[in-house]
Order: structure tokens, then sequence, then C-alpha cells
């Protein structure tokens, strides 16, 4: 383990770990911005696993208007760790990824990832002599999370699955289509991404002005990313193929292995998650010993970034608290 220092510090308490991955020669960048105070009896860290197309500092750790979903769990009292994936942030890239997309399957699938996630996982808890830490995942983040938790639930505090894939029935007479290894994603996808599930007699829920802040950073999380035209940041196409492999009823994880409590956190408009498929999620987390579902009006998949991000935080640090069962007397 080395201490890196390449990286741009979003805080200036925050450190940067650089550390083997899973994958020989690459290694795992990790953020670590630890609470100031903790109000609990022993140190609380949470762990921030990203969704298919941004990193760790353009989520949990971006702030708009100068105060970020980890400012609110580090007042809460947690320390907050962010991992980018291969191919992300600063994350190794893949060495696929200097060859034609189309020269092999799609990078960073699910099962790539959980051996990620646990390599990050044994690192922070040794690091700060913790014997379990919370996940909180966004998107396709919850089918690593998923694996890693429903295997290795000894580890696990408490999940909190933020906008997660759920599996849909599958498609009769049809199969989920093949998919390259990267693809690049421009503003332009990001910026239709976000907005298309805004009904459109509702007024905006992300901001233009805080959009073209995000995206400046998003643009710099790729070094290569404003040599291209239209500019884009290349994108490991393994969360992709998979969302879309959920939706032909291949799930990348088994729920009912879940052993630790789950919280689902949801936005009205959010369309890769439906009502029907937050219950099918709900229901399939069978050995959770606590579950939640929380859905939040006037939020879509990309709460995180939203007006409701505020809602957000507290449902998650509420949940991550685990003061939520009183004692049934016998």
């Amino acid at each position: 383990m080395t201490v890196f220092s390449a990286a741009e510090k979003l805080d200036s308490r925050e450190e940067h770990f650089r550390i083997p991955g899973p994958r020989g020669g690459l290694s795992l960048f990790l953020r670590f911005l630890p609470a100031a105070v903790t109000s609990f009896r022993t140190r609380r860290a949470v762990l921030y696993v990203h969704g298919a197309t941004f990193p760790s500092a353009l989520s949990i750790a971006h702030r708009f208007d100068g105060r970020s979903w980890r400012d609110a769990l580090n007042e809460a009292g947690f320390d907050v760790w962010g991992l980018d994936f291969y191919g992300f942030g600063h994350s190794d890239r893949y060495p696929e990824m200097d060859q034609p997309p189309s020269d092999n399957p799609p990078l960073c699938v699910a099962d790539d990832a959980a051996k990620q996630l646990e390599a990050a996982t044994r690192f922070i808890l040794a690091h700060q002599g913790l014997d379990k830490l919370s996940l909180i995942s966004h998107s396709w983040g919850s089918m690593p999370t998923g694996l890693f938790a429903g295997s290795h639930s000894a580890l696990i505090d408490r999940l909190v699955l933020f906008a997660p894939i759920a599996r849909r029935g599958p498609r009769r007479y049809e199969g989920p289509p093949k998919f390259a290894a990267w693809r690049i994603v421009t503003l332009e996808d990001q910026w239709n991404r976000f907005v298309e599930d805004v009904p459109p007699h509702e007024p905006p829920v992300l901001s233009r002005i805080h959009f073209a802040q995000w995206g400046e950073r998003y643009l710099d999380s790729d070094r290569e990313s404003r040599s291209r035209a239209p500019a884009g940041v290349k994108t490991p196409l393994g969360p992709f193929s998979e969302i879309i492999k959920a939706w032909h009823g291949q799930l990348a994880y088994d729920p009912s292995k879940v052993r630790s409590p789950v919280a689902i956190i949801r936005g009205e408009w959010d369309g890769l998650m439906l009502d029907e498929d937050a219950r099918w999620l709900f229901d399939a987390f069978t050995q959770a010993p606590q579950k939640r579902d929380i859905k939040i009006g006037r939020a879509t998949h990309l709460m995180h970034l939203e007006a409701t991000r505020l809602a957000l935080w507290r449902e998650s640090i509420d949940f991550l608290r685990g003061d939520d069962a009183a004692p049934v007397p016998s």
C-alpha cells in the first residue's frame, strides 16, 4: 500500500490510498474522509460503491453549494470511504480499454467488481481496526455489493441500496443483447440520462449550473476525455450489460443470501427502479433481519445530484445509525 497523491483532494482532511486489487498489476484507488467527531462508542465506517458511469468523487463526495452526502455522513459521526472500480476515476484502467471495444467482452462485471470491493473492504477494516463496515451502493453498484455481502456477511454491518437494479422476468423469445468492452459517454449522454425521467409538466430537479460544474469534473475523470470530439469519458460496459441482463431475468446476485439489514431508497420518478421492481427486491431479501423500502417524491435514478438529495442523505443516515428496533417483551 502507498499513499496516493496524484488525485485532487476534495477536502483538506481527505486521505488517498492506492491498494492492490484482485487483478495482478492493477491497483485500486480509495478516498477517505474521517469523521471529525463521532457520537458512536466505536468508530463506524461507510464505503460507497458507485454505479455504471461515474466514480465516487462525482457522487457521494461531490459538493453542491459547498456540501456533499459524504459531509452529511461525516457530521453524523461516520468515517466515509469511496472506491473507484477498475476503469473508473483514479483506479487503474483495464489493458483491454486500450484495444478496440469489439475485441473483448464487457469489462467490470459484478463478479470482478465484487472481488475489488472485497479487497477494498479488507484494507479498510485493517486500516481502521474494525470488524465490519456498512456499504452504500448506487444503481448497478448494488450487484457487486449484493454478491460481496451475500458471501461475507460477517464483514457487513448495514446495506443502503440507493436506486438499485432488480430482476425483471425474462422476455419470451428474447435474450439480452451482447455488448462491447467499453464505450465513450459524453456530457450530452449524461445530461439526457439525468433528466429523461422528469415528467414534462414538472419543474427541473437538477440545476444546469450544478450540472455544468459537475460536468467539468466528470471530464477530468478521464485525462483523454477532452481530446475526443465530442469530449467524453471511456467507460467499462460490464455494468450496463448486467443491467440489461437483469431485465431479461438474469440478476447478477441472489438477494436471499444477504444476511445484513437492508434499506432500498429510491425516487418516485426512477425509470430504472419501478414500484414492482422494488417490491420484488424487497421480498427477495428473505434473510435480511431488517428491511426498508423508502420512496422519495420528485426524484429520479440520480437523486443524489438533485434537489431532494437532502432527503436521501437523511434517510440513509437514519438507517445506518441502526436505532430502529425496540425490544419485544416476552
